[in-house]
């Protein structure tokens, strides 16, 4: 397990809050937008990863 120490958190943290204010808001909403097209694969996002590992298993075992 990763652990991090809090002040690793916090400037990690404050780094992207700062990045995200800087940003134009035209750019937050084409951020946004490109992330709602680009959703997951449907298969993975109703059963989580379990469908990826039965596909590397298999591919792996060919």
């Amino acid at each position: 397990m990763i652990t991090i120490s809090g002040n690793d958190y916090v400037k990690y943290m404050t780094e992207k809050v700062v990045t995200y204010i800087d940003s134009s808001k035209e750019q937050r909403k084409a951020a946004k937008e490109k992330e709602k097209h680009e959703q997951a694969v449907y298969s993975n996002r109703w059963f989580g990863v379990l469908p990826f590992a039965v596909k590397m298993l298999r591919k792996k075992a060919q």
